[in-house]
């Protein structure tokens, strides 16, 4: 008997002490159920995916734990891993490799993240996913072949989500959909496909169209969480059930102007209009002489759900302002054109066939100041003023356009008005602008020469900064003393800034009310929508970096003298 409970004891002990049985991360919860074990973290601040996770989990649910990327291999080693939960977490970017390994997942829940695209091509690793879950993200398109790679799936939560237009031709290269569709067909019956695409932002024009369509004759084996689909825009449509609209093919613009040839006599004002039938709604611009017009009024007015109506009013008509004028009209599928003939023609000998004299009589005296006002990522407004008799009645000319280019865009800009921007630039881009009297050359003086900043988020920024303080401290305590020609006292603060970086503590704070307002509405739909928190950021870090490495790499000789030449000054690093 005595035996007995020996062995019992030392086979109990050893089914504990088992690798992988017995370890579990710090701030988790390990489980040993029926079908496996399971991994549940909650509320435990991690920042990414622990690399130390045991691989015998066939469940992880890790919820609030301010995850903020899903990177490369996430998850390779849990071969038998087969459901992920990832709610609640600050997920903004997945790798296309990061669900590698995971041929046995049958189940992953991303579900309140900040995603804003997925890269769908990741789950040809998930061969067996059957449900999806991505409600109250940030996604805003649905590639045509986004479902491609998910042939078994049985649940697609789209549902709060910032979606607008979509294709038809999405669910139609769905192979599940083909095959129940098939089946259906022939036996008439086939297991249900549960798809929820509420609460998105449709936008009920002609590219909604064949989705639209789709959804009014939706049946199995595709059933709708929520058939009661709502259009959000155009105005005409708001809040419209799909049931309830019929929508047409969209075309592209058709451009015409009522009259094709104007002739006024000069001082004048002249409207000239252009209509436009289009589906969707075109853009429109209008063009003199191949250049964009600036500083005319320009208004377009809504006729009828299909046709606008822009008209560009040219005030006090000089010689100068006669010509060809293009109305054109574009939306995604193509463009159109209407041109206008402008034609001033004197009345009488004291007719001003010309624009007072600073408009278009060279003066080299004549002075523009050009500033910058404002300036961000994409975009730069520029002021200028010019010492004018007649500022009322006074042209200028913007020349825009990258500095290395010949390439120049001509803008003309009307009297009264001493600004201009633009919101479209390349970041990182070195850009010129001048100011100019209408119709002059650029002169010096009034051009400015600007480079755009970095599209690196503040976040990228910190990182890079962090990091390349850490690795420098670190290459600094690593080299040998024989190498250092700095003095002690910039070792010394260099190896006490590094200490101070790695000692210095994580901070955060739960905050319930930040995250109860990001997902109010969340229906209970079990565990996953249960014991929602937030923490808080991490708080400001300002790190300071004055080391200098200082090296010989042309001879025992020289070293000193070079090194007292390269160790006079020091440089900072801050971040905020």
């Amino acid at each position: 008997m005595d035996g007995f409970c020996v062995a019992f004891g030392i086979s109990f002990l050893m089914y504990f002490i088992t690798p992988g049985s017995s370890t579990c991360l710090k701030g988790c919860s390990c489980v040993d159920e029926t079908l496996g074990r399971s991994l549940l973290c909650m509320e435990t601040y991690m920042g990414q995916i622990p690399e130390d996770i045991p691989r015998d989990f066939t469940k992880i649910r890790m919820e609030n734990c301010h995850l903020m990327e899903l990177p490369l291999g996430s998850f390779s080693k849990l071969g038998t891993l087969e459901f992920l939960w990832l709610n609640f977490n600050d997920i903004t970017l997945m790798d296309i490799k990061s669900l590698q390994g995971l041929a046995n997942l049958t189940e992953l829940r991303l579900q309140g993240n900040k995603l804003t695209s997925v890269p769908w091509t990741a789950f040809q690793d998930t061969p067996r996913l059957k449900i999806l879950d991505l409600k109250h993200n940030r996604l805003d398109v649905l590639p045509e072949y986004s479902l491609k790679h998910l042939p078994v799936l049985t649940y697609l939560d789209l549902s709060f989500n910032q979606l607008s237009v979509i294709s038809k031709d999405v669910f139609m290269n769905w192979p599940l959909y083909q095959k129940a569709e098939r089946v259906w067909a022939k036996e008439g019956s086939v297991s249900n496909v549960v798809l929820a695409l509420h609460d998105n932002p449709w936008l009920c024009d002609c590219r909604l169209k064949g989705f639209v369509e789709f959804i009014q004759a939706v049946r199995p084996p595709i059933i709708l969480m929520n058939s009661y689909l709502l259009c959000s825009g155009p105005a005409s449509k708001v809040d419209t059930f799909f049931h309830k609209i019929q929508l047409k093919t969209c075309t592209k613009p058709v451009a015409s102007a009522p009259e094709t040839n104007i002739n006024v006599p000069p001082g004048a004002n002249v409207t000239l209009s252009c209509l436009v039938k289009a589906r969707p709604g075109p853009s429109i611009e209008w063009m003199n002489s191949q250049k964009i017009i600036r500083g005319f009024t320009a208004t377009v007015t809504r006729i009828d759900e299909e046709t606008v109506n822009s008209t560009l009013v040219i005030p006090s008509l000089y010689l100068a302002n006669g010509g060809l004028y293009t109305c054109l009209a574009s939306n995604f599928i193509g463009n159109s054109s209407a041109e206008i003939t402008v034609n001033i023609s004197a009345l009488s000998n004291s007719a001003p066939l010309l624009p007072p004299s600073p408009i278009l009589s060279p003066d080299e005296n004549t002075s523009i100041d050009i500033r910058i006002a404002k300036q961000t990522v994409y975009g730069i407004t520029v002021e200028w003023r010019a010492a004018m008799e007649n500022p009322s009645e006074t042209w200028f000319t913007i020349h825009f356009g990258k500095y290395d280019s010949p390439k120049r865009e001509t803008i003309y800009i009307g009297p009264g008005i001493n600004s201009y921007s633009v919101s479209d630039l390349l970041p990182v881009t070195k850009y010129e602008v001048c100011v100019t009297l209408k119709n002059h050359p650029p002169r010096e003086g009034q051009c400015v020469v600007f480079v755009t900043g970095s599209d690196v988020s503040e976040m990228e920024q910190r990182e890079r900064l962090i990091h390349i303080v850490v690795v420098v401290c670190i290459m600094v305590l690593s080299v040998p003393v024989g190498m250092y020609a700095c003095t002690t006292e910039a070792r010394f603060s260099c190896a006490e800034r590094c200490g101070n970086l790695w000692r210095k503590p994580y901070l955060w704070s739960r905050n319930r009310n930040r995250q109860e307002a990001e997902f109010q509405g969340v229906e209970s739909q079990g565990p996953e929508s249960q014991g929602i928190d937030s923490l808080g950021a991490f708080d400001s870090l300002q790190v300071a970096s004055d080391e200098v490495l200082c090296r010989d790499l042309q001879g025992k000789a020289k070293k000193k003298q070079k090194s007292d030449d390269r160790c006079k000054g020091g440089s900072a690093a801050y971040l905020y």
